[in-house]
């Protein structure tokens, strides 16, 4: 594996001479993976490249992505020591059959052990994926789902509903008739019930996925919803400064030729224009249940965005999709259901 770290740390020090004094890192996210596969000294090691690349703020969120069963006590305590402050894990569902089903190789003994081991290291900001909407999910597995994972002290919960994409095994047996889909209206049902439990146990929902207790937010998501500029390294990463989005290529093979080459491992790269940017803004702040801050709309795009979409907010407001204030044009828990009616609403 180290060709690749190689590679990748090669491409950040592309990045030495050109504008990293101008940038100040508040988040790093070190996933869209199972990085903990690589040994915990080869990951501190590249969160050091970092540093030494770029200004990372002294109170950076900084975020490690693993499987329950690909971290023991020790790696994590040189995470911990190595800088890493945030563990997100990916549980999925308490009940190990759902977790055969979903190709798992853990189970919920081996999510509880890495919680306690995590705590024990000295992690205090813990996120537990989950899935909802699984064939044969029972209101009880999902209440049961939640209820163990909360028990657990985890600090924040990503509950996403189950999609089944083309190229993977449950879309084969979903054409072949072994798979069927759960019900939309039975999967709405235990995404309210779902986010209804949380706020009971104490977890507030701030987007439609996740929900976080006070203060545990995910700044580097958030950053994403608020449509920031971020920038990513390494194969199939994703970047976005100054209008301008790119990404890299997605063969592994491929990233680790270019950059050896002195290559840009970058495929494509698009011009976001002013009015894409706009309703981009739009479409990802109405994911979150702040909404969109009229003051922040109007220092970054130069008007109101009350005035030019007045008719658009008031038809949505009349369909009780979204609600104002004094701060903030917001989505409202019906408006959770109806994202894409929201979002075509101010697509011009």
């Amino acid at each position: 594996m180290m060709p690749y770290l190689d590679a990748l740390w090669r491409e950040m020090e592309s990045w030495q001479g050109r504008k990293q004094d101008e940038i100040s890192v508040s988040t790093i996210y070190m996933g869209g993976g199972t990085p903990t596969l690589f040994s915990g000294k080869a990951l501190t090691d590249t969160l050091k490249k970092c540093r030494e690349i770029f200004f990372v703020e002294k109170d950076a969120e900084i975020t490690i992505e693993c499987n329950p069963d690909t971290v023991v006590p020790d790696k994590l305590q040189v995470l911990a020591e190595g800088g890493f402050n945030r563990l997100s894990m990916g549980l999925q569902a308490w009940q190990d059959p759902h977790l055969e089903f979903l190709g798992r190789t853990h189970g919920q003994k081996q999510f509880v052990n890495a919680v306690k081991w995590a705590e024990e290291a000295g992690f205090h900001n813990i996120s537990a994926d989950l899935i909802f909407g699984l064939p044969g999910q029972t209101p009880e597995d999902w209440k049961e789902t939640l209820e163990k994972t909360a028990q657990t002290g985890v600090q924040h919960i990503s509950a996403y509903g189950l999609i089944i994409e083309e190229g993977t095994v449950f879309h084969l047996w979903q054409k072949q008739g072994k798979l069927q889909e759960m019900e939309e209206e039975q999967e709405r049902l235990l995404y309210h019930e779902g986010a209804s439990l949380l706020e009971e146990l104490g977890y507030r929902q701030y987007e439609i996925s996740n929900f976080a207790r006070p203060g545990f937010e995910s700044r580097h998501n958030l950053n994403y919803w608020r449509n920031g500029e971020y920038l990513g390294f390494g194969c199939s990463a994703h970047s976005y400064e100054q209008s301008v989005r790119w990404s890299n290529i997605s063969g592994i093979c491929e990233y680790i030729e270019k950059v050896s080459k002195g290559e840009s491992p970058v495929v494509s790269k698009e011009i976001i224009s002013r009015e894409s940017e706009v309703f981009e803004t739009l479409m990802l702040g109405f994911r979150l249940n702040e909404g969109v801050n009229k003051e922040e709309f109007y220092r970054r795009f130069g008007f109101p965005l009350t005035s030019r979409y007045k008719k658009e907010i008031a038809e949505l407001m009349g369909q009780g999709l979204i609600i104002e204030d004094e701060r903030a044009v917001r989505p409202t828990l019906r408006g959770f259901d109806f994202q894409n009616r929201i979002a075509m609403a101010f697509l011009d």
